[in-house]
């Protein structure tokens, strides 16, 4: 009876060994899963090293084409809305007189953006831009003149320009847009709406020059910003660009629902799923635990009859 339960009791631990065996290593699977997914890019730190890597695509090859206004336009308010066809998911940035005064996306083949006029003549353009800020060619110029004579009574005309399109950031971190503000009479009065549902940003600046607006995007995505300014005359101008908010895209998963309250419940499952494999051991454990209780419950019987 002894050696029976010997073998026993050695059968058990091997197969308890086994399956402790079978959890490492499904730990560790999981954990190398872990340790091959992309991971976001960490700001410098003090004493670290970085590595860059250089991305190579041709430019575009392929211009947009400005339709609206047509050649030889004349406008007496100001601004006016651009409009083309361009090669979608390119950025699309209008220059007037070589300075550009807005930009958009092209989206499903064609772009529409606003813009203001400087007074007199002006030769307007298009440029497209790939994501590494490559160059496509230029597009047809459309020369309209602007005719506004309301500025001359109350104020000099105003102009909102950057030498920027498009500006880029980190999720969470600050953007930073330059901005160019030339004639009107201070103080000026800035309404910047940044795209992402926040209230408008509303600024005052004393006099004409440059500035920087900036913004923090919570979420990762690319975002339409509008900034009008406005002197104290009541002259204004119109600015249109892109925001790029860089990082992982927030969405809803199968580790997150929300319950009846609307609240947000967050479910842990990877401590679960540990907590399942860890059962087997248990299991076994407790076996092995009942296995040596009635083990030494016959030895004190065997005892006992020995001694009689």
């Amino acid at each position: 009876m002894t050696h029976i339960v010997h073998a026993r009791k050695n059968s058990i631990l091997r197969s308890v060994f086994a399956l402790i065996t079978a959890c490492v290593i499904s730990l560790s699977n999981i954990q190398g899963a872990e340790a091959i997914t992309p991971l976001p890019t960490p700001d410098p730190q003090p004493g670290g090293f970085g590595l860059e890597a250089v991305k190579t695509q041709a430019p575009p090859t392929q211009g947009a084409t400005i339709t609206t206004p047509g050649n030889g336009s004349v406008f007496s308010d100001s601004p006016i809305t651009v409009r083309g066809i361009c090669p979608t998911g390119l950025l699309v940035q209008i220059y007037n007189n070589n300075v550009m005064v807005g930009a958009v996306m092209c989206q499903d083949g064609s772009f529409s953006v606003e813009v203001s006029l400087f007074a007199g003549t002006n030769e307007l353009k298009a440029i497209v831009y790939d994501d590494l800020e490559q160059a496509g060619p230029e597009s047809n110029i459309a020369t309209v003149t602007y005719n506004d004579t309301r500025f001359t009574a109350f104020g000099q005309l105003i102009t909102l320009t950057s030498a920027y399109g498009r500006r880029s950031a980190a999720a969470g971190t600050q953007l930073a847009w330059p901005l160019q503000l030339s004639g009107g009479t201070g103080p000026y009065a800035f309404s910047v709406d940044w795209g992402d549902g926040s209230e408008a940003q509303l600024l005052s600046h004393s006099f004409a020059g440059a500035l920087d607006i900036a913004h923090i995007y919570k979420k990762a995505g690319i975002y339409q910003v509008n900034i009008r300014v406005t002197d104290t005359n009541g002259v204004s101008a119109f600015l249109q660009v892109i925001a790029v908010s860089s990082g992982q895209v927030e969405a809803e998963s199968e580790e997150a629902a929300s319950n009846d309250n609307g609240e947000r419940v967050v479910i842990l499952w990877i401590p679960a799923a540990a907590a399942t494999l860890l059962l087997f051991p248990a299991f076994w454990l407790g076996r092995r635990s009942h296995l040596v209780s009635i083990r030494n419950k016959m030895l004190k019987e065997r005892d006992k009859y020995q001694e009689k």
